[in-house]
């Protein structure tokens, strides 16, 4: 059986209370991991590098609840590996999971009746597999400036996995949907330290539900969900941000009416037409905003850190990733001249119009001195990356143009 203290015992991790502890982490600095400067001086003094249990260090901005995120030595490729996947909770009380004994609920007003699956019966229904990148909302919500509150994600909240298990709707036609449902409302294991905590629970769109990508799975790249990615079961909404990939998932609600939760009605939700979004949650929008849904295109340099010494008069291959809400990346174009002019990359293997897409480029270096390299993606419906932040104040959707400096001698 895996358990909160046997998954945590078994990477020196120590549990003291109720919550739990990390035994001797090393500082980022002293780890040599890559922080932007563009965080805070507050963040980068307290981002230390952690091992979970089952993970490689990863880059720690909180402990209760865990927040983790990817350094990105592991974002280059188009899959992230599940030891370097990052980890997000908005609860610290994180569940005791027992696979055998697990059970998932399912049905509510907007379904016709009631059934309660175990894990075997989700793998009893025909699979169907994805890959898709899960991101955090906040990725890169600590670049903002002015800085804006929550955790100070860096570039790393983020991750690309073949994701495999139930398609949603064949989860929901054990329970009939009535035509009149809207909404689909999802619970998950994990709670609050205290009571006063409002409860994690997300809904989504009853048109997003019963798309063929959606999914309830069990598996991350060959394997069972890792226990901080999800155990034993979590929704993927793919093209979608991380928020409604409700993990240990326990119960799927269809609604007649749009769901007033707390993570819905207050939080995760953006100022109404600042973001070059189509996919819309109509049932939960106000006049003045609406939920955050699809991620906006984005790239991400990997290849080098910021700052990176080079030859002056050589040549170096420049790489990183581009993604998007599932429209599929176009082209990356790269400058190495500061953003005067640019050229397109290649691009590398496609996975999917969900998942990362490699690219790379080979860059002349003058010098010497500092030379600024910038990359920004398009994808097939026309969108491309900004090269003027947008603000808002929960600080979503961060899809500046992405750059590095080379320091040329």
């Amino acid at each position: 059986m895996i358990t909160r203290r046997t998954v945590l015992g078994a990477a020196g991790v120590t549990l003291a209370g109720a919550g739990w502890r990390i035994v001797n982490p090393a500082t980022a600095e002293a780890a040599n991991i890559e922080l932007s400067p563009a965080l805070s001086a507050g963040t980068r003094a307290a981002a230390v590098l952690d091992a979970l249990p089952g993970k490689k260090p990863l880059i720690k901005l909180s402990y209760r609840p865990p927040n983790y995120e990817t350094p990105i030595e592991h974002l280059g490729t188009a899959i992230t590996p599940n030891d370097a996947f990052f980890v997000r909770y908005h609860l610290a009380d994180i569940p005791e999971v027992d696979g055998k004994t697990w059970k998932l609920s399912v049905g509510g007003e907007g379904a016709d009746r009631a059934a309660e699956l175990t894990l075997d019966d989700l793998k009893a229904i025909p699979a169907f597999e994805v890959t898709a990148v899960c991101q955090c909302s906040g990725n890169r919500r600590g670049l903002f400036q002015p800085h804006v509150a929550g955790v100070q994600w860096g570039p790393g909240a983020m991750g690309c996995a073949r994701w495999k298990g139930a398609r949603l709707k064949d989860v929901l036609d054990k329970v009939g949907l009535k035509k009149d449902a809207i909404e689909i409302v999802f619970d998950g294991a994990d709670r609050g330290a205290v009571d006063k905590t409002p409860d994690f629970v997300k809904s989504i769109p009853v048109w997003k539900a019963v798309e063929e990508t959606t999914l309830v799975a069990y598996e991350m790249n060959g394997e069972p969900l890792p226990h901080f990615n999800g155990f034993p079961a979590r929704i993927i909404v793919p093209g979608w941000t991380a928020t409604y990939w409700m993990k240990h998932v326990t119960s799927i609600r269809p609604a007649l009416k749009s769901f007033d939760g707390f993570w819905m009605k207050s939080a995760y939700r953006i100022p109404l037409g600042k973001f070059p979004v189509v996919a819309r949650f109509v049932s939960q929008e106000t006049s003045a905003n609406t939920p955050i849904t699809e991620m906006v295109v984005n790239s991400l340099i990997t290849s080098h850190a910021d700052g990176a010494a080079v030859k002056a008069g050589s040549k170096v291959t420049v790489g990183g990733i581009a993604w998007d809400g599932g429209y599929g990346i176009r082209s990356v174009e790269v400058s190495s001249d500061g953003g005067k002019t640019w050229s397109t990359a290649s691009l590398g293997e496609d996975l999917g119009r969900f998942a990362f897409r490699p690219w790379r480029f080979e860059v002349a270096v003058t010098g010497p001195g500092r030379q600024v390299i910038v990359a920004r993606a398009t994808n097939q419906i026309g969108q491309t990356q900004t090269s003027e932040l947008i603000q808002n104040p929960a600080g979503y959707h961060h899809n500046l143009d992405s750059s590095i400096s080379l320091m040329a001698s």
